[in-house]
């Protein structure tokens, strides 16, 4: 019988493997989401078995997170995300390099790269002081 301390949330081990659907709902993410990323990020292969049923290792799963976290908190790009990535830092898990970073957090540098944003938490920012504004 497993260890109360070596089991997860979701009932799991610690190292189990996650279906797509535990994965999806895990990160907050439809699982079509989750496929259009293994299409876009070629670190992203999860285990296919029978019937191309899909099982996500430890390492895939810290990845999926990881680029949950570039894409829908940080606020880049798909490509963004995949150059920030393939960046030594990115792979032991570290933050983006600053250059990547930068190209996001500085709206006001002019016309970025084709295909930069800006980060969500600069949009909440100024939806909010309009919102007061508008009060």
């Amino acid at each position: 019988m497993p260890r109360s301390d070596m089991v997860g949330d979701d009932g799991k081990a610690a190292g189990a493997m996650l279906a797509i659907g535990e994965l999806a709902v895990r990160i907050g993410v439809p699982t079509h989401v989750l496929r259009y990323w293994e299409t876009r990020f070629p670190q992203l292969k999860p285990l296919q078995r029978s019937g191309r049923r899909r099982y996500y290792r430890a390492e895939d799963v810290a990845l999926a997170e990881r680029i949950h976290h570039l894409l829908h908190v940080r606020g880049f790009t798909v490509e963004g995300a995949r150059k920030a990535l393939s960046e030594p830092a990115s792979e032991a898990g570290a933050a983006p390099a600053p250059r990547a970073a930068s190209m996001r957090e500085t709206p006001d540098a002019g016309a970025p790269a084709r295909g930069a944003g800006i980060p969500v938490e600069a949009l909440v920012a100024l939806r909010q002081r309009l919102a007061a504004a508008l009060d």
